[in-house]
Formats: C-alpha cells, sequence, structure tokens
C-alpha cells in the first residue's frame, strides 16, 4: 500500500487541481482517495474484492446513521443464521463465538457490498475488523494483515489454550464506526474505482471519464503486483469468504494467480495494462510506477514502460526499506532490497 503522505506528495507535484489521476491496480484506493481529497478526479480499478470494498467505501462511505441501523438489523437476523454457523470448519470455532459466527454469516449473506453504499460501507468495516489481535478484533489472536493457515491457526490456538474472545459484535462495531466517524466524512471530488480486470475494463474508461465530466488522465500513479511475490487471494481467503467465498483457503484461487507468478504471463498483463491504459492519457501525461527491487520484476516493469511510453523520458528513485518487511513476520528475516519508483516524465 502506498503511504497517504507519499500519495499526496505525487499527486500534488505531477499534477493540477481538476485533472484526472488513474490506477489501473488500485489496491484500496490510497492514489484514488488521494486524488479525490486534493481536488482531483481519481480514476481506479481493482481486481481483488476486499482491495475494491476498501476503496469504494473511502470514496463514497454511507452516514454513520444509515451503517449503524444496517448493522442492527443483521444483529436481528442473526440468530436466523445458527444452523450455517454451526455447519462452519473446525476453524471458525475456535475463531469466533458462536455469536459472531452468526453475524458474520448473516453480513455475509444479507450485505449487497457490490451495489449499496451502505453496505459496501457496513462490509469495509467488518473486513478491517476481521481478524487480528484478541482485543483489537472479532477473532481469536491473528495477524491483522494476512489470514493465517486454517491447520496451523488451530495447531497454535490449541497449544496456548486460547478460546475466541467473547465479543458483542454490534457493540464492538460501533465503537470502531464512531472512531472512524470522528471528523466526519470528507470532501472528495467526483471519483470513481471499479471491480474487475483492466485488461477489460480499460478500453471502455473513457466513458466513465466522460460521465464525471473530467480531462484525460494527466498522472498514471500505480504499483502493480510483484512477480512472484504473494498470493492475494491466499492471503485474503478469511476476508473472501466473507464476501462470497469459499470456506477454506487454496492457493490456486482465482483465475488470475498465473499472471501474477509466470513471468511471461506477467510480462504480457503489464503490457496489456499500460498499452491499454495510455490511449486514455493526454499527451503530456506523467507515469509514476511503483515497484520491486528484485531483478524479475524491477526489469519487466521497467523494459514494459519503455516500450509502451518510448518517448517519455524516464527516471528512477531508490526507496529502500526503513523497516522490517510483512514477511520478517513470518519468519523471512533475509535483507530485502526494497522498492524503486519508476518515473516517465514528457521528452
Amino acid at each position: 500500500m502506498f503511504p497517504t503522505t507519499f500519495a499526496d506528495g505525487v499527486i500534488e507535484k505531477y499534477t493540477q487541481p481538476g485533472d484526472t489521476v488513474l490506477d489501473p491496480f488500485a489496491g484500496r484506493g490510497t492514489a484514488v482517495f488521494s486524488a479525490a481529497i486534493n481536488g482531483r478526479c481519481g480514476i481506479g480499478i481493482e481486481l481483488n474484492p476486499v482491495g475494491w470494498v476498501y476503496a469504494r467505501a473511502k470514496l463514497r462511505p454511507a452516514t454513520l446513521k444509515a451503517v449503524e441501523q444496517r448493522l442492527s438489523e443483521l444483529s436481528r437476523i442473526a440468530p436466523n443464521f445458527r444452523r450455517a454457523a454451526a455447519e462452519l470448519p473446525e476453524f471458525y470455532h475456535r475463531c469466533f463465538t458462536a455469536n459472531v459466527r452468526r453475524f458474520l454469516c448473516a453480513a455475509r449473506s444479507e450485505l449487497d457490498w457490490s451495489r449499496r453504499a451502505v453496505d459496501w460501507t457496513a462490509m469495509a468495516i467488518l473486513l478491517i475488523n476481521l481478524h487480528g489481535k484478541r482485543d483489537a478484533s472479532l477473532s481469536n489472536q491473528m495477524r491483522q494483515t494476512k489470514s493465517m493457515s486454517p491447520d496451523y491457526a488451530v495447531r497454535w490456538w490449541r497449544e496456548h489454550k486460547l478460546l475466541p474472545p467473547d465479543v458483542e459484535p454490534i457493540q464492538f462495531l460501533r465503537k470502531r464506526l464512531n472512531w472512524r466517524y470522528a471528523k466526519g466524512r470528507p470532501k472528495l471530488s467526483p471519483s470513481q474505482v471499479y471491480l474487475g480486470d483492466s485488461v477489460h475494463l480499460l478500453p471502455d474508461l473513457h466513458h466513465s471519464i466522460r460521465s464525471l465530466d473530467a480531462p484525460p488522465p494527466r498522472l498514471l500513479f500505480t504499483s502493480p503486483p510483484y512477480c512472484g511475490v504473494t498470493n492475494y487471494h491466499y492471503d485474503q481467503w478469511l476476508r473472501l469468504w466473507l464476501l462470497g467465498g469459499k470456506p477454506l483457503p487454496s492457493r490456486l484461487n482465482g483465475r488470475h494467480r498465473g499472471r501474477f507468478a509466470d513471468q511471461e504471463k506477467y510480462r504480457e498483463m503489464l503490457e496489456q495494462v499500460f498499452c491499454k491504459a495510455a490511449g486514455l492519457l493526454s499527451a503530456d501525461s506523467v507515469i509514476y510506477v511503483r515497484t520491486d527491487m528484485r531483478k524479475t520484476t524491477y526489469d519487466t516493469t521497467k523494459e514494459v514502460l519503455q516500450k509502451v511510453f518510448p518517448d517519455k523520458k524516464l527516471t528512477q528513485r531508490a526507496r529502500p526499506f526503513r523497516r522490517p518487511t510483512q514477511t520478517r513476520l513470518f519468519g523471512d528475516k533475509l535483507p530485502k532490497e526494497g522498492e524503486v519508483d519508476l518515473i516517465l516524465l514528457p521528452a
């Protein structure tokens, strides 16, 4: 994820108020949100529904009152999901209390998160707090950033004799909501983030830009997935379950997985996305891409950008890691090369 201050700085440096910023790998929507809050039009596309829900809730959050009412509705109907909660695999029984499981099953069934503002906002709050530290989430002890392997988690909880925390979902979530809404909702320029594959959605994006009464994008600001580094579907399997996915993880989840693991497919994906994005950009556009310093991802991304934008001048800026990375949390203590920003400016 981009740090917000970094995204603000890039957008303020390379664009003017009223300009359009495009992010075809939007993630949780940091670049799009930063554009919108700084008086630009942000347009993004995200493949993973978890990231899309977060991004959508940032751009178009429902009111506090509406979200509280929706969560109360879920709490009232949660007892109707007693059977669904009881039939979940062992992992869920050791991760959540029966009360929480019933509430989550109700949310999974009833929240129309892809179409209703109140439902994608409620779902975003649930996804954020779904798992993490026992005293700060709905779950037994887990990582907040990554869904753990069910077998590993169950074994660890047994060894440490840890039971799921006795949490009242509606009270717990109300506290989080009040904190989130403490300063109200931000004023944002009209912006949009789409759920889907950039390869397919980019060709028609000029219609969306026009509907927002925005000019062609002057800044393409993004960070594509890094080749072979992570499997977002596996890492977020529990949140994906809450969005309607399978109750247990699979490393084969997602028909797009090969594009991020196989080097040739990765190159093809990058080239398709950047080529189609190029057709939307203004003549004086800037391309700003943060990527991995590791050879495969770095070389591939740099070569593709130079091929797609041959008339632009390439500069780069090293971004070494200042703090331990998430991989260190999982036992990988080898030094990491960090990241690099590839910036293509009009010649």
